[in-house]
């Protein structure tokens, strides 16, 4: 069997990438028993490829075809679910939490926890600045895209906590004392579900009103903690990660020793990121100012708007 490497977000909050796009996928090699070894990027922390998956020739983006785990089964690398497929309960148990404990997630990094966690998720790394200015962009994105406005923001807040429980209740009866969600097999909702589970218990603050939600359920909490256990703590095949940029300012992961192992060439992919990462400060840069400029110009025109208005 071929080795992969996993490219994903570094670690942090004593998981092994604490990326709640990265984390799930990590969990699915594990439960699909393909080796592979954990890399991380730190050129480009907003890049919608990341996570990916190489191997060779072969490389698989987080941004094409639904995402790695499902080009993983497309080309019939690693597939929990075949069985699974024309189970009713099981799609809609799979809509449930990548719709709702998703957007919960998503909130809750960007929204309701002011950006502490994804702050150091994904910009602790870069020129404070930069890594301030990048999260109040991303932050402005997920508002659109969750609809969130001055005017719906109470709302939409409440509706996403809502059906976080909600979801949270029907995992929560849908587990019992199993070991998995169903069946007692593995599939690809234990590895996106422990994923997002382990960042809302771990790099959630106390405070948070997710993780207050989510800690309501004792039978979850322990799923998370014993497949934690026995899938990220105990040894493993994946190796301890590198780094694909600025080695040196590397958190530790925690887990099993390094091994040695021969020099592998650089991909193609690795070298054109090499090669693009001089510009990333200033392509960064170039975004914002535009960013901040078009704002600006939007705020003039709403207020030359009001002032007419106040004149009719």
């Amino acid at each position: 069997m071929e080795d992969y490497t996993l490219v994903a977000r570094k670690s942090c909050f004593g998981l092994p990438t604490a990326c709640p796009l990265c984390l799930p996928v990590y969990f699915y090699l594990k439960l699909t028993n393909v080796p592979f070894r954990l890399d991380f990027n730190l050129t480009y922390p907003d890049s919608d490829k990341i996570p990916y998956i190489e191997s060779g020739e072969y490389v698989a983006y987080n941004n094409e075809k639904g995402g790695i785990i499902e080009r993983l089964k497309e080309d019939r690398i690693a597939d929990l679910e075949t069985e699974f497929h024309s189970i009713p309960e099981w799609i809609s148990t799979k809509a449930m939490i990548s719709s709702w404990v998703s957007d919960a997630l998503t909130y809750e990094l960007w929204v309701g926890t002011h950006g502490n966690s994804a702050k150091e998720i994904y910009y602790s790394d870069l020129p404070w600045p930069i890594g301030k200015i990048l999260y109040y962009k991303k932050s402005y994105t997920v508002k659109q895209q969750l609809g969130i406005t001055n005017d719906n923001a109470e709302k939409i807040e409440e509706q996403t906590y809502r059906r976080a429980s909600l979801a949270f209740g029907a995992l929560s009866s849908r587990l019992e004392e199993h070991k998995f969600l169903f069946e007692d097999r593995p599939s690809s909702l234990d590895a996106v579900f422990l994923g997002q589970a382990l960042v809302i218990l771990q790099a959630l603050p106390e405070t948070s009103v997710l993780r207050s939600k989510l800690l309501e359920h004792e039978n979850l909490v322990k799923y998370a903690d014993r497949l934690k256990v026995e899938f990220m703590d105990a040894g493993s095949s994946s190796s301890v990660p590198n780094f694909h940029a600025n080695p040196s300012s590397a958190a530790p992961r925690r887990g099993s020793k390094p091994k040695s192992k021969p020099k592998r060439e650089k991909t193609k992919e690795e070298k054109s990121f090499k090669s693009r990462a001089r510009y990333f400060i200033i392509a960064q840069l170039v975004s914002v100012v535009l960013f901040v400029t078009l704002l600006s110009r939007v705020d003039e025109a709403d207020a030359e708007v009001d002032d007419d208005d106040g004149y009719e």
